[in-house]
């Protein structure tokens, strides 16, 4: 963001970082890939981990349809916009669209929605209280749900004093 700063930092060290909270620098889409929302635009409609299906792409406008919440089934435009991350010593904004592809999802982030189908991955134990439950109980019938854990078993992680 500074001018003095333009010539320190290489945009292959930039194209490089990988942030949390900031989207990859380069984003590869296509209509009708599933998305995640990274930001809160508008709440609560438009919030941080509201899943979309693009419907059209432009050069500065995304067209989606959102996936879950309130606002299920409407459809929103998503611009670009300046990104500045504030976790690093040094500032710069990148103008960006504010989404991640997102093909799976976590378990955390799945709770509230109903989906036809779901494959859970239990490579590793769920650990904390009810996740089990909540990665099972998203699909409606057993049939759609489709369960991969490590020697065919894993442990629900159940507090009992929470119960009483």
């Amino acid at each position: 963001m500074s001018s003095d700063d333009t010539t320190s930092y290489p945009v292959e060290f930039l194209n490089s970082l990988y942030l949390s909270v900031v989207p990859s620098h380069k984003l590869e889409l296509k209509v009708g890939v599933p998305v995640l929302l990274m930001f809160n635009f508008y709440a609560p409609t438009l919030y941080n981990g509201t899943l979309l299906r693009i419907t059209e792409l432009g050069r500065h406008i995304v067209k989606a349809t959102i996936l879950t919440g309130e606002a299920k089934g409407d459809n929103v435009l998503i611009p670009r916009i300046p990104i500045i991350p504030n976790n690093l010593p040094f500032n710069f904004k990148q103008m960006q669209f504010p989404l991640k592809v997102a093909f799976s999802t976590t378990i955390n982030k799945s709770q509230g929605q109903t989906l036809k189908v779901a494959g859970i991955h239990l490579g590793s134990p769920c650990f904390s209280h009810g996740q089990l439950y909540v990665a099972c109980s998203r699909v409606s019938e057993s049939q759609n749900l489709h369960v991969y854990a490590e020697r065919k078993k894993s442990f629900n992680i159940v507090y009992r004093s929470i119960l009483q």
